[in-house]
């Protein structure tokens, strides 16, 4: 390090903020809405911890504050079930001058179905004047949980008891498959949500298609009241062909949705008014994050003006070139490819860590990042201790790091001999890792992300071992056979996500570079040989 001039050091620290800046620069600063109040925005009574699996609500007082935020913003809100939670909502929502779209939420139970319309048709008559509309059933047939004629007998029987307007909500396409039933609403609510159609698209293209499904339903429902239900945009989770998910790609959606409403004059509700991360579990991250405000009751972004994707960059960026340093300085390297690999890992580790601190929606995910952060942190540490030693030095291959650990359980290996395959050990566990992730993202891909942060560390290590052309000993099939698999599955996954698909179209090119290393070595042993 002492030998390292202050210029590489300048250098990667400018490359580290550049890294860190341009997936952030500010962006959508043009995209504008003319109302800065929503009309409408769903709202459950979940905060962290909470979940409608665990039967765990909001309190009154906590849905009381939550009614005074949304007010600030949107005049109504829209609810899903009329027995959850231990308080009034239309009484919560006349004091916080909000209106309501009261749910009945209807499933397969029709005793569980009889206690929902029974408190809906209850709540609706003590408040006629803020509940302005009952939604008597939530995607009722796209779940196939009532047939079309239980459907229509428990509308008919909340519409002949309510004085407000009633409605039924489901996904465009299974009102067009059964127009029968807008027969017995006032309000034709449908749900436009293109990040998961069976056809996702973009942003832009996403707002032509609302617009046009719109229009439709208006001429196979003439006369009828139609209201988008639902409609919004995630601000994390997997991409979905085009369909990006993304703080910016959130509000670019909603302000031109907005714009939109209010040039053609559309009645609708947006999904949704906070995060809730206990869809984790059915929807994967993106389900967790379609809110306008965070689960902590923060604004994801502003209504207005320019959007950052990740406002604090400036301090990860910071953090990472300190940390980088620090690395630099314990692996006592002057090297260029040594500093370099500190900058790398220092990066890596940060990223790892502002990414992942931000899902932890259950104790499942806390455990496997507290395996995994310090995972990363230990191979850094190893990765630096090899490339000090240089390239004098035999590296372990993955079968002899299996002896070698098989050995030091039985107290046959000095402590030594652990130390110097270390990396190796650690590097084979993290290969073998990334098969059964990549197979997870090849046959049940629709809610899992791509891993990035979960591999950055690993990554970084294969560029470095590329540049230097660092290359695993061939001892048996294990040495090579994973990396060979690694291929395999990123070539299905990147066929599987298709050429749209830039996050996954990066994620199994770093794939590819994870398993180059091992993939060059058998090839150049199978030309020698």
């Amino acid at each position: 390090m002492r030998t390292a001039r202050p210029y590489l050091i300048f250098l990667l620290g400018l490359l580290s903020v550049a890294a860190w800046y341009l997936p952030n620069r500010p962006r959508a600063g043009g995209v504008v809405m003319p109302d800065a109040r929503f009309n409408s925005v769903s709202y459950a009574p979940f905060r962290n911890g909470q979940s409608p699996l665990t039967k765990t609500f909001s309190s009154a007082a906590e849905v009381e504050q939550d009614l005074r935020l949304i007010a600030r913003h949107a005049r109504g809100i829209r609810t899903y079930s009329s027995i959850e939670g231990d308080f009034d909502i239309g009484a919560l929502a006349k004091r916080a001058g909000l209106k309501v779209w009261a749910g009945i939420w209807l499933g397969p139970n029709p005793k569980d179905n009889a206690r929902e319309m029974a408190a809906g048709i209850a709540a609706a008559n003590a408040h006629p004047h803020t509940i302005t509309r009952v939604v008597v059933g939530n995607e009722v047939l796209l779940r196939r949980d009532l047939s079309v004629g239980e459907l229509i007998r428990d509308i008919d029987h909340v519409r002949a008891r309510v004085k407000q307007p009633v409605a039924y909500a489901d996904v465009a396409s299974f009102w067009f498959e059964f127009p029968q039933v807008a027969k017995h609403v006032d309000v034709v609510m449908i749900h436009l949500l293109p990040y998961w159609q069976n056809h996702p698209v973009g942003v832009n293209a996403a707002i032509a298609r609302i617009g046009r499904t719109i229009r439709k339903a208006e001429r196979v429902f003439p006369g009828k009241t139609i209201s988008v239900g639902e409609t919004g945009w995630p601000s994390r989770g997997r991409w979905r062909a085009d369909a990006a998910p993304s703080r910016v790609n959130e509000a670019i959606f909603l302000r031109r949705f907005v714009s939109l409403a209010d040039r053609e004059h559309v009645d609708y509700n947006l999904i949704e008014a906070f995060d809730q991360h206990w869809k984790y579990h059915d929807e994967g991250i993106a389900g967790a994050n379609w809110g306008i405000w965070s689960a902590g009751r923060r604004p994801k972004f502003p209504l207005e003006g320019p959007v950052v994707e990740m406002p604090h960059w400036p301090l990860y960026a910071g953090a990472a070139i300190a940390l980088s340093v620090i690395l630099a300085l314990i692996g006592g390297m002057a090297g260029v490819s040594g500093v370099a690999l500190a900058f790398g890992l220092g990066n890596a580790l940060v990223y790892a860590w502002a990414i992942t601190h931000h899902v932890l929606y259950d104790e499942s995910l806390m455990i496997c990042a507290a395996i995994n952060l310090p995972a990363q942190g230990l191979l850094a540490l190893a990765a630096l201790r090899v490339a000090s030693r240089g390239k004098g030095r035999r590296p372990l291959d993955g079968a002899a790091t299996v002896l070698l650990l098989r050995a030091s359980l039985f107290g046959k290996a000095s402590p030594r001999d652990w130390g110097k395959g270390l990396f190796e050990h650690l590097w084979f566990l993290f290969v073998v890792t990334a098969v059964i992730v990549q197979a997870g993202l090849v046959f049940d891909p629709r809610y899992r992300d791509a891993p990035f942060p979960v591999f950055a560390v690993p990554i970084a290590i294969a560029v470095w071992r590329l540049a230097v052309a660092d290359r695993p000993a061939m001892r048996s099939w294990r040495d090579w056979l994973p990396s060979v698999l690694l291929v395999a599955g990123a070539v299905a996954s990147a066929v599987i996500s298709g050429p749209l698909n830039l996050e996954f179209m990066l994620w199994n090119a770093l794939v590819l570079v994870l398993a180059a290393p091992a993939v060059l070595a058998l090839v150049k042993r199978q030309r020698a040989g």
